[in-house]
């Protein structure tokens, strides 16, 4: 195991040291049993609904209602602080949102809507346009999921639970800073046998840049529920996406352009049905898909603009279309068996044009690949013991075959006291892209996936009749097999890119949880990371972002969060700190780009709610809202180079039938 440095062990033995004293002083001290902090069930980290603290590695499942009442209105701000993950995003709403999990890379999380995955191949997501709206719950698997999801889920998965009902009609209107308007609505009617819920959002702000930083955002979610008899349902999903991003910067974040634009629509569909087979097995059909189509715009400035590269223009379209099937058999209470058979297919269409002085390049592509896999999981749980061990074989037509693997287990020790551990493997496939290039880009359609092995102990503590939760966890990741991108292959014919780097990531975790008094609930999340570069591959020594012995770039050793909420009469009150150490980043507007240190930075929002008239019959119901985000106007920046947005005051209203 690596070093841990002195903070991440003071961390862990303040905690073993009150657990030791935890159970006498909860037994003498027990509160009302009014609220307590009931474990969630959780689907996405076995793929079987299991309660929270039967898991053999960390969860947090976020309540959709729960962030709309904060004024939250984006998954990233909703990420945001939880422990082990950093949101980077670079610039104001609309700019490219990553998300890094356990010091992963961005590409290792997966990202599933409704069971739908919504990566590019070989994991790029952007969360800058996945808002909110329509969420019934978000959850938060940390550690590598391959075995259940495949390629992408190395160090995590985020899935997006659409909500199955909601008020019958609902609307809201939001105004602010920045010239910033958010509306919405959203529907449901139905009954227990058949059910629809819609929900639509639009989303418009000039943007934190005086000029050119307009981000219009226009979201649609649809989910029906149908069950014909009691042992069949039917459930369809839809998610819409058309959004337009001015952005004035260069990849180093300077300002140059006044008339370069993103667009970006992703139309997103899932389909399962369930059917219980006998009453020890039970059969699931899943269909989905993800169409990302859009591109880049960038026209001449001006009619005279015609010296050098003066303009670019792409189209992209890139769809996954898969099919899963999957049997879960329990054999007896202490005993289920998940087998499951896959099928994907990817196909990515892009083309360009570059204008310059030297006449227009044209660029173009059409690519697809087929990956099939099988895989199995077995579950017992008998007493304290709850295990978990699971296989799988992934084939695919460009980068062959590859097994991957994961065991865990959960013992509830005596008391109060839990502790939990899982060992397993993990691979991220390579993207189009790299594999065969474009422009002036070579690639390699021999690269292999990238790899992971990764661990994770930890222990849990509930206290004060279940109104206080500790927790905290250790954890370890090694990264092989990363593929790197060279300006100087060995010949010109080779390709750029190449399986040579390496990494790893450790660190600690610690949570707490705790119901302070009714309607009042607190929670604060620790992290503690240490990164290391262990082989450079083909980069030059003296290359800023990829170097042996530094850190990784972008992820804090060391980051803080504090929620508060608290519910009293009509009003509601909301707060959340961040707080991110310093981290290593590199300024990508020199050549070779020089490595710099961003730093340490703290974050205030608050939130507040008031329902000034109840739903009673046929009068609706009136809330008013306001939410103040960076409520001290702390100057940051996420990512060199791309100053975050200053205070953001939002006020509006919602009403309720």
């Amino acid at each position: 195991m690596s070093r841990l440095n002195g903070p991440a062990w003071w961390s862990i033995l303040l905690l073993v040291g009150f657990w030791g004293g935890a159970a006498p002083w909860a037994g003498a001290q027990q509160p009302p049993p009014d609220s307590t902090l009931l474990p969630p069930i959780v689907v996405t980290a076995t793929r079987v609904p299991t309660p929270r603290d039967r898991l053999s590695n960390r969860v947090t499942v976020l309540s959709g209602d729960e962030l709309r009442a904060a004024g939250v209105a984006t998954v990233a701000q909703a990420l945001a602080g939880l422990a082990g993950l950093s949101v980077v995003q670079t610039g104001s709403w609309g700019a490219n949102t990553a998300v890094y999990v356990r010091g992963g890379e961005s590409d290792y999380l997966k990202v599933l809507v409704d069971g739908v995955p919504v990566n590019e191949p070989g994991g790029a997501y952007d969360f800058a346009q996945l808002s909110v709206q329509g969420v019934d719950r978000i959850e938060v698997v940390r550690g590598p999921a391959s075995v259940l999801y495949g390629s992408d889920a190395v160090a995590g998965v985020v899935q997006i639970f659409t909500r199955r009902q909601g008020p019958a009609v609902e609307a809201g209107v939001v105004a602010g800073t920045f010239n910033t308007v958010v509306a919405d609505a959203s529907a449901t009617a139905g009954s227990a046998q058949a059910s629809v819920t819609l929900d639509a959002r639009w989303f418009r702000s000039d943007g934190a840049y005086a000029f050119n930083n307009a981000f219009d955002d226009k979201a649609f979610v649809g989910r029906a529920q149908l069950q014909p008899d009691d042992r069949t349902s039917v459930a369809v999903a839809l998610r819409t996406t058309d959004a337009e991003f001015h952005y004035p910067t260069d990849g180093a974040g300077n300002l140059v352009d006044r008339n370069q634009r993103q667009l970006t629509s992703v139309t997103t569909i899932g389909l399962e049905i369930t059917r219980r087979l006998s009453p020890a097995l039970e059969g699931r059909l899943s269909l989905a898909s993800n169409a990302i189509g859009g591109g880049l715009d960038d026209p001449p400035d001006d009619a005279g603009d015609t010296l050098g590269a003066f303009a670019f223009r792409s189209q992209r379209a890139l769809d996954r279309r898969s099919a899963e099937g999957r049997l879960l058999w329990t054999a007896h209470r202490w005993l289920a068996v998940t087998a499951g058979a896959a099928f994907e297919q990817q196909r990515d269409r892009s083309q360009s044009v570059s204008q310059s002085a030297f006449g227009d390049f044209l660029s173009a592509t059409d690519e697809d690949r087929v990956n099939w896999a099988g895989f199995v999981q077995v579950g017992t749980e008998g007493g304290p013991l709850a295990a978990t061990a699971g296989a799988r074989f992934d084939a695919n037509e460009r980068f062959g075959r590859f097994v991957t693997y994961r065991v865990g287990a959960s013992w509830r020790l005596p008391g109060t006291l839990r502790a939990y551990g899982s060992l397993g493997s993990a691979f991220k496939e390579p993207t189009f892209f790299e594999q065969v290039g474009g422009s002036f880009v070579t690639g390699n359609p021999t690269l292999r996936p990238e790899r992971a092995t990764s661990w994770e102990v930890g222990l849990e503590q509930t206290a004060l009749a279940g109104h206080l939760r500790f927790s905290t966890s250790l954890f370890g990741q090694r990264f092989r097999d990363l593929i790197q991108f060279t300006f100087t292959p060995p010949t010109p014919a080779d390709p750029n890119y190449v399986n040579l780097a390496a990494a790893s990531a450790d660190g600690a975790e610690v949570e707490v949880e705790a119901v302070a008094a009714p309607g009042v609930r607190v929670a604060a999340s620790y992290t503690y990371l240490r990164t290391e570069v262990t082989d450079a591959g083909v980069l030059p020594d003296d290359d800023a972002a990829f170097r042996a012995g530094d850190r990784l770039l972008r992820r804090p050793a060391h980051s803080l969060s504090v929620r508060a909420h608290a519910h009293v009469g009509r009003g509601g009150l909301s707060a959340k700190v961040r707080w991110v150490g310093s981290r290593a980043d590199a300024d990508f507007g020199t050549f070779p780009a020089r490595r710099v240190e961003l730093p340490a930075y703290a974050v205030v929002d608050l939130a507040a709610a008031l329902t000034v008239l109840r739903t009673t019959g046929r009068r609706p119901g009136v809330l008013l809202t306001a939410r103040v985000e960076n409520l001290l106007d702390a100057s940051y920046a996420e990512a060199f180079g791309f100053p975050a947005r200053g205070r953001t005051v939002l006020v509006g209203g919602r009403m309720r039938m």
